[in-house]
Parts: C-alpha cells; structure tokens; sequence
C-alpha cells in the first residue's frame, strides 16, 4: 500500500464559511428529491424493468416524496419508455413534480424535451462536469470553455420550454462540485442563472453533487456555505445536495450540507447508488425524527418498505442498516437487555411522554417493529432481565428475581447447545420443561387435607414413584406447609421453602393461576412453577416440580 501517491483532493472556499458550525441540529425538513429511479437503478446489477419501475414509482409517492427523477429519457429506450408510461397512463399524482436527467448536449437535451412531452410538473436537470480532474483528463478544455457547455445547455433548456409553452423548471449541476474550485464552481452557476433568471414563482434547482466523496463532511460544508452566501438570485434558487457516500459519510455530509444553507437533499432509499451508493435518505429522514423534525416522509412501516425495496433491487439492506435492518433495534447483551426492560416499566410507571429508554435512540413501533419479537433477543449472552422481558410481555409469566436467574442460566445452556437465537415459543418450551413440569421422580396422587383452629392443616398424600405409591401424612402451618413437610418425610430431605410468590394469568371465572417456589438447601435453589385455576394446586404443583428438581440433581 502506497500511501504516498494519495494527496488532498479537495478545494477549500477562499473565505472562511464556518457558520453551519455555530448551529446544533437541523431545525426543517428539506425538499427531498427521490434519485432511486435514475441514479439507484443504474447502479444496480440488473437494472428494473418497466413495471417493476412503475411499481417503485407508486411506493415513492405513498411514501411522501414530492419530488421523483425518473431517469435519463435520452440515455435508452427502457428510460423513455418509463417516462412515457408514467405520463400516458396518467400515474403522476398532480402534486409530484418528475424530474429528468440530461447532459448539457443539444441532441440529448432534445431528446428529453421529446420524452417530458405533456407532463404536467416538471424539472429538467442538465448537467456537465466541472472539476479539474475532468476539465484535464476527460475533456482537456479550459474553464472558460467547460463554462460555455453549461451555459450553452442552459440556453438549450429555457429556448425549448418557451417553445413548448410550458412551464417546466430547470436543475443545474456542476457535477463533481467537490473536485472543483470552489469560486469557479460559483462562477459558473451563477452564469447558468443569469441565463434562466429564476422568480419567486419559478424558482431554479443549484444542485451541488459530491460525486466522489473525496474529504471530511466539514469541508463539504464550507463548500456549500460558500455557495449558499454568494449565489445570484438567491431567495429564488433552491439549492440542493446530491452527496455520495465514497467515504461512508453520506449522511453526515447531508446533514452539515444543510446545516451550511441547503434547501434540498437529493437521495435515496437505503444509500442504493454507484459504488458505495448515494445519500441514504432514509437514516437521513429518521436523524431527524428522532431529534423531534418532522421529515415529511412517511417510514412508519419500515418493514413493508424494506421488503418492496428488495424484491424490485435484487440489493439485500443489511441486517445493521440505521432503522431499517433486522437487528438495529435487538438487545442479546443481558446488561442492555436489563435496562432496556426497566426503562419500559419506568415509561408504563410514569407516563413518560418524551422516549429516552436506555439503548433504544427511537419507539421501535414507530417503524413498525415489535418490541417483543425485534427488541429484546435471547441468545447464549442473553441475561436475566431479557428472558424475564419475553416470558412476561409475551405469556404472563412474571417471574420472582431470584427465579429469573435460574431460568436465564436454562436458556443459555439450551442457546449454547443449540447455536442459535432462541424465539418466545422456544423460551417457554424451555420455562415448561425445567420448572412447569421437569423430568419427574415422584408425582402426587390423591391430597386430602383437615385444617384445625383455622391455622394448622394436617395432610394425607399419596406420593407416586417407580410403579410404587406411598401414603404419607403430616402437618404444617398451612396446606402448602403441610405438603411440604409430608415430602421431607418421605423423601429424607431438608429444605427450606423460598421466593413464594403467585399471580393470575388471566380474568375471570375460570382464571388460570401460576405459582413459584423455590426449595433453598445449603448449596442451592431449586425453583419450580404450577398452573391451575385453584390457587392452592398451583402451589402445591409448584413444590413438586422445585423438589422434583432437587431429587434429579440428587
């Protein structure tokens, strides 16, 4: 690896613009401009075909974009077919504005006045490289005459539109602005301006594409400021952002574009472009939600999204992708998983209205995703506090502390076994089959009780074990008290009983009551549950499963 034939690639403005660093956050949504159609799907392996693209178009539009580039018409008859279709089958909704992509070339930009014919909210974006790399390798012309293209196209596009006696706005792009000085990049917007002359009510699109990241998102930003401060016509120009993500800095390079003065963000969905992709809009969109903006676009079922966005790329969104991947929201470290249990019970406690629950930055239900199932996932680094989560939000099944433990130790031990995650159902498999009924050394019969003075019960149990049933009787400060002693006596073991608690699992008349205990020696806790609509069985089965416990460890 040759370091050394690496040198900065970048041009820092000739003052300093320094401003957007002197703000915190990002007050207003932008315009957003979907480039998935265009700039995504010439990325792709296999480019969409034409329903396919149809159907992309409609998902766009549900989700709240305004602004859509559907493609290069002039690049292929795919592309001008689309476009076509859009606009004969009448699929443009009257508030979406299309926008098109063409070079600054008279016989491509004439092709794409072809293709737009009677679409009704257009922008026709034109485009020619400015860069001193370009300027001196690609077209080996100087800047007075990479100025003309731009100028000359932007004639091109404003003596078209009058002739078609519409109303079409235009989009400029110095195209790989960050390549390209600053003061030059200036002078020829500003040329392209002066051609259109934009209004309050036709305002024109600067578009400043970082079409190879080549620096830090702060230098991106004093490039923009630069821009934004000394653009002719400003109060009606929008100017927009079209960052790449060569450095993985895409977004951050969106958002401090903003922060420098930008109106617009051209993007797309999940970072889909050339290379390492284009500005992801939706972690760009969500940034903001989950700071209290309004983005204007609608993520609130993300999964849905996803899934539509992968059947009609081929492209697979990874399973850590911001927001939208499979495992963003999961917790399996039992600390996290602890405070992420104890935070939602402080939320249900106190009414919280602001969400600040540990480790999770945003309501995971807000894009659609469960907490149960998409939160809290228990594998063999899973704790307590997680296993303790799934079993209560998902069956009832409230645990005493001390209880949690030992259930947290079984589920690892069977994650460990098993390599793999363990599901809700494979986590109460696991609770039925070590506590509820666990493998079984005796099993009761018949119980018949006699209580005295209210207090002291006396017992009479049959105790069932190998094909041999004994009876055995004895006395206890109540009817579990008396069971257990019973069980002392037959079985030669001492022990005391701890962690009792119960509680119902549902309402009304026939509802299902679930009891734990533990049965505590000198070494260890041997815990086990019940579950009968009679409070008492539940217990009494509760003691036989904890001693059961005991007798196979034994």
């Amino acid at each position: 690896m040759d370091v050394k034939k690496y040198t900065k690639q970048f041009i820092l403005p000739p003052e300093p613009c320094m401003g957007w660093a002197e703000k915190n956050m990002i007050e207003r949504a932008p315009v957003w401009c979907s480039v998935d159609l265009r700039d995504g799907n010439q990325a792709l392996i296999e480019p969409m075909g034409l329903e396919t693209k149809l159907e992309f178009f409609h998902l766009l539009v549900e989700i709240g974009f305004k602004e859509i580039e559907v493609g290069f018409p002039a690049a292929s008859e795919t592309e001008y077919d689309f476009l076509r279709a859009l606009i004969d089958r009448r699929l443009i909704p009257d508030d979406v504005t299309i926008q098109v992509l063409t070079q600054a070339r008279e016989h491509i930009i004439k092709k794409t006045f072809e293709a737009i014919r009677g679409a009704k909210n257009v922008i026709v974006h034109v485009y020619n490289s400015t860069s001193v790399a370009q300027r001196e390798q690609v077209f080996r012309k100087d800047k007075a005459e990479i100025e003309k293209i731009a100028v000359e196209g932007a004639k091109l596009l404003k003596k078209l539109t009058d002739e078609a006696g519409a109303n079409y706005r235009f989009e400029y792009s110095p195209e790989s602005f960050t390549g390209t000085e600053p003061a030059y990049a200036l002078q020829v917007c500003n040329a392209v301006l002066d051609v259109w002359q934009p209004t309050a009510d036709r305002k024109a699109v600067i578009n400043l594409p970082a079409t190879v990241e080549n620096a830090m998102p702060h230098v991106y930003a004093q490039q923009v400021e630069y821009l934004s401060k000394h653009l002719k016509y400003r109060e009606n120009v929008v100017l927009s952002l079209h960052p790449h993500n060569d450095r993985g800095c895409g977004v951050a390079s969106a958002e401090f574009g903003l922060l420098a003065g930008a109106d617009r963000v051209e993007g797309t969905l999940f970072g889909n472009g050339e290379r390492t992709g284009n500005c992801d809009v939706v972690t760009l969109a969500m940034n903001m939600y989950s700071q209290g903006v309004d983005p204007g676009l609608d993520f609130s079922n993300m999964p849905y999204i996803a899934s539509l966005y992968e059947s009609y790329t081929n492209m697979r969104i990874s399973p850590r992708q911001p927001y939208a991947g499979e495992l963003v929201f999961a917790a399996f470290s039992g600390s996290h998983q602890d405070a992420i249990a104890k935070g939602m019970k402080f939320r249900a406690e106190t009414g919280r209205a602001v969400w600040d629950v540990p480790y999770l930055p945003i309501d995971p239900r807000d894009v659609g995703r469960e907490y149960d199932s998409d939160v809290i996932r228990i594998n063999s680094q899973s704790g307590k506090g997680g296993v303790g989560y799934i079993l209560e939000h998902v069956y009832g099944i409230k645990l005493p502390a001390r209880m949690k433990e030992a259930m947290s130790y079984a589920v690892k031990h069977e994650s460990d076994v098993l390599h793999k995650e363990l599901k809700a159902d494979e986590i109460f498999e696991v609770f039925g089959r070590k506590f509820l009924t666990p493998r079984s050394v005796f099993t009761l019969g018949e119980v018949h009780y006699r209580q005295e003075n209210g207090i002291t019960a006396t017992v009479e149990v049959k105790v069932k074990e190998d094909n041999k049933t004994t009876v055995v009787e004895a006395t206890g400060n109540g009817r579990l008290d008396a069971v257990s002693n019973a069980l002392k006596k037959h079985f030669g073991v001492q022990y005391e009983l701890t962690g009792y608690e119960q509680h119902a699992l549902s309402s009304g008349s026939f509802a299902q009551a679930v009891s734990y205990l533990g049965v505590e020696t000198r070494e260890h806790i041997y815990w086990g549950a019940g579950e009968h609509s009679d409070i008492t069985l539940a217990s009494v089965q509760a003691l036989v499963s904890a001693l059961n416990n005991l007798l196979s460890a034994r």
